[in-house]
């Protein structure tokens, strides 16, 4: 299980960073590409191809893709840089097994040792399945569960220890629901076409998969049957995905006592101890309704159907790390029938993102070192803080806050921690083992010890404060992101790249594009979810009743302007799901384009480039970060798992309700990008 933090953004930062010699070298990139545009459309009826009309038009998503645009265009450009980094390190014998870079050198290897992998076949999976059918009881259930915690949750339930919500000081353990087969509750549950479709094929996926382990065709039919059957079961009781957003639902501490009789069938205080935690005596319960159902599914006592359940989950968690005909199956189902995908991303590709993903700081020391001078930090922060200046005069300004709740929102706005580029302090790998092929190794029992590694450094965080200097992401993510425990804002250093940032560029490109990113990030303090936490990052209402009410109300606003989108026919945005990130989204312009005025007045007005205003080259940068396509595919499994809106809608939707964009392009009542003036919504 994994408890999920404030969402990450695509983010944009704007600030004056120092120049590399590798990009004073690089040829000028214009802050503006015009040759995207389509100056045909006039930007009163449709910004989004205004903007991006020529790229939308000779653009064809990549067959290894299902969703292409600037946000993937920049990610690809990183992952080269970061692979020359990689194969550099490959090469200098100074990297060896014992050290971070040697170790992301041996995952990356191992993963694409597909002989050795084709040759092991099953075999790293037949203790697993010898210990599965062993199984008679609940108890040896409970028994497998806890051995299969410590290498990344087995089913039915699992923890996770991190900052505590009421007191983020404090580690504590989180206990909830395990991920499921297919990745939202809606396509167990759902009666709507596609829902139905993806449950027939899933079904078929997992008889598929089933017989890679020696479950003949029938049997495996039948099993596939049983695993759907009890998947759909273990749905239900779940939180939907609205419900999910809000941390006052999740956090439910209790005594083992009570945990106890939630779900009587596991002796809590024995598995607790068999993970290596005693002294427990708080666990909080992120889903007490889900626990208690559970215990419905143990007494039925259907032991063969929980085996059938269990094997699903091994082969399934396992199957990128076994042989290629199993990874191939995978593929099909996650990527070609959920997502659209045509073909996989080329092998080194995937490897390169199971290092980022594992031991990404152990490249990111090497990444920064070439890409990321130490002073563009410095300068990247300076800008930061003019966003959060512009931020707090919104907030002084704002006409439906109350004076106390106004002076609540700026002490949390002013005791946010700032994060660019990369940590101060790198992750210690030095207990991890990683070894070679020449040394043995393999890609399934290096990620077996990952996730034991894990698992000891996260015990270990019971008996020590939580590390707020820690990072959730490496400094070659192309991403950024606000933590409510930390009350920080994230940028790595791989985003401060075009388009979201471009020393070339003329400021208010960057306030378009990194600068609303900024802005963005500290929105998500003060969206729906990220609000509910105080300055401390502690989940405390701060709110006076009627502030809380109108707020509530101006996010009903928003949320209602996004359900009405429709993407695919029948297909619609759920403005609930997405309204944390499309808050995010309207406060960051609104910030960042306040933040730009700001900068104009200290700085002067450059006046028309490129034929266009500061204001217009400032909305036009925010649509170019935005520009993308995807597959049919992926925009339904995005519309019901990904709590970001279609980035087309990204591109417009927030600006219509901002009066400068009005001003800026001369958008008149009866055009098709004008919304009322009554109806534009105006929260931060």
């Amino acid at each position: 299980m994994k408890k999920q933090l404030a969402k990450p953004v695509f983010g944009v930062i704007s600030a004056m960073f120092a120049i590399t010699a590798a990009q004073a070298q690089a040829p000028k990139e214009p802050g503006i590409n015009v040759s995207y545009m389509d100056t045909k459309i006039s930007p009163s009826q449709d910004f989004f191809k205004y903007v991006n009309g020529a790229w939308l038009e000779k653009t064809e998503i990549p067959s290894d893709r299902a969703t292409w645009g600037s946000f993937n265009e920049l990610i690809k450009r990183t992952d080269k840089d970061v692979m020359e980094v990689l194969k550099e390190a490959s090469k200098n014998p100074k990297y060896k097994s014992n050290t971070d870079q040697g170790k992301a050198v041996n995952l990356f290897n191992t993963y694409l040792d597909s002989i050795g992998r084709n040759k092991k076949g099953i075999e790293p999976l037949k203790p697993y399945l010898k210990k599965i059918d062993a199984i008679k009881n609940i108890a040896d259930v409970q028994k497998y569960l806890v051995e299969m915690e410590k290498e990344g949750n087995a089913g039915f339930f699992g923890i996770y220890i991190g900052a505590d919500d009421k007191d983020s000081s404090k580690n504590s353990v989180n206990l909830g629901p395990s991920q499921l087969g297919l990745p939202d509750k809606d396509y167990y549950t759902s009666e709507d076409k596609d829902s139905k479709e993806k449950r027939a094929k899933y079904e078929l996926h997992v008889a598929r998969m089933l017989q890679f382990i020696g479950e003949s065709p029938e049997k495996a039919k039948q099993s596939a049957a049983e695993v759907l059957a009890l998947e759909t079961e273990l749905s239900k009781p779940r939180l939907n995905r609205v419900e999910r957003r809000d941390s006052r639902l999740q956090y439910n501490p209790m005594t083992i006592a009570e945990l106890q009789k939630l779900t009587p069938a596991i002796k809590w205080n024995e598995y607790f101890a068999g993970l290596g935690i005693t002294k427990l005596e708080t666990v909080i319960v992120s889903e007490p309704k889900y626990m208690t159902a559970l215990e419905t599914v143990f007494k039925e006592n259907k032991v063969a159907q929980w085996k059938e359940y269990l094997k699903w989950d091994l082969i399934n968690g396992a199957a990128g790390k076994l042989t290629t005909e199993i990874d191939n199956a995978n593929f099909d189902f996650y990527s070609k029938t959920l997502r659209g995908a045509i073909k996989q991303l080329p092998a080194e590709e995937r490897a390169l993102n199971v290092v980022n993903g594992n031991v990404g700081e152990a490249l990111g020391k090497l990444y920064v070192e070439k890409v990321f001078p130490a002073e563009a930090k410095t300068k990247a922060i300076d800008m930061i803080h003019n966003v959060i200046t512009a931020y707090q005069n919104r907030i002084n300004n704002l006409s439906w806050m109350s004076k106390d709740t106004k002076a609540k929102a700026i002490e949390k706005l002013n005791k946010i921690t700032i994060k660019v580029g990369y940590p101060d302090k790198w992750k210690d790998y030095s207990a991890l083992e990683i070894k070679s092929i020449a040394e043995g190794g393999s890609y399934f029992e290096n990620t077996k010890n990952l996730a034991q590694w894990r698992f000891k450094k996260s015990i270990d965080k019971l008996s020590k404060p939580v590390d707020k200097t820690e990072w959730h992401m490496s400094p070659q993510t192309v991403n950024a992101y606000y933590n409510p425990s930390y009350n920080e804002i994230v940028f790595p250093a791989a985003i401060l790249q075009p388009p979201f940032y471009n020393y070339q560029a003329d400021e208010a490109v960057n306030y378009g594009g990194i600068g609303a990113v900024i802005g963005h990030e500290i929105s998500h303090g003060f969206d729906d979810s990220g609000a509910r936490y105080n300055a401390e990052g502690n989940l405390v209402d701060w709110w006076t009743e009627d502030d809380l009410k109108q707020f509530t109300a101006l996010g009903n606003d928003l949320a209602n302007q996004y359900s009405a989108l429709e993407p695919l026919p029948g297909v619609h945005v759920d403005g609930h799901f997405t309204l944390g990130e499309n808050i995010g989204d309207l406060g960051g312009i609104n910030a960042a384009f306040d933040g730009l005025q700001l900068y104009l007045k200290q700085h002067g007005n450059p006046g028309l480039i490129d034929g266009f205003t500061p204001e217009q080259r400032f909305f036009i940068s925010w649509a170019t970060v935005w520009r993308t396509k995807s597959r049919d595919e992926a925009i339904k499994n995005q519309v019901k798992t990904d709590p970001h809106s279609p980035g087309m809608y990204r591109a417009y939707v927030p600006i219509q309700n901002v009066d400068a964009f009005y001003k800026a392009f001369d958008i008149k009542k009866g055009d098709k990008m004008y919304v009322e003036p009554e109806k534009r919504v105006k929260i931060w």
